[in-house]
């Protein structure tokens, strides 16, 4: 979801790479959840995204790699090679009225959920977008 945000606000930037990435491999291979899809969708954007898992080569050749959560930063830093150039960050630390931690809504039964991680993702995005790449020129 948070590749599709991030691409929606930087569609007209082609100095930018936007990729994602798990940190498990129980996840490569698959396509985005249709809950996300539906979500996606409501905002009139798409994902044809297929899960590949996070490699040494992203640390190295991306600015920025994003978690979601506490877990997500401490797996990724654990995996950062020590040559490693990306600022690893939460998405939410961007989300400058709620709490950093966006909570990952697939365990949620219904829709709800995932409506909500939307909401927290885009304010991070558009604000990550005019604070980090607009004003820094990334």
């Amino acid at each position: 979801m948070a590749e599709s945000v991030l691409r929606s606000f930087a569609v007209d930037n082609n100095n930018l790479f936007i990729d994602s990435a798990a940190i498990a491999d129980w996840n490569v291979g698959r396509s985005p959840e249709p809950r996300c899809i539906q979500v996606l969708a409501e905002h009139n954007m798409t994902s044809d995204h297929i899960t590949r898992q996070i490699s040494d080569n992203d640390f190295l050749e991306f600015d920025y790699i994003f978690g979601m959560d506490d877990y997500n930063i401490e797996d990724l830093k654990e995996r950062a090679p020590q040559t490693s150039k990306a600022k690893i960050l939460l998405l939410g630390e961007y989300d400058y009225n709620k709490p950093n931690v966006i909570p990952d809504p697939y365990f949620d039964r219904g829709i709800h959920g995932f409506r909500s991680a939307y909401e927290q993702i885009y304010r991070s995005c558009k604000n990550f977008y005019q604070d980090e790449i607009l004003q820094n020129k990334v």
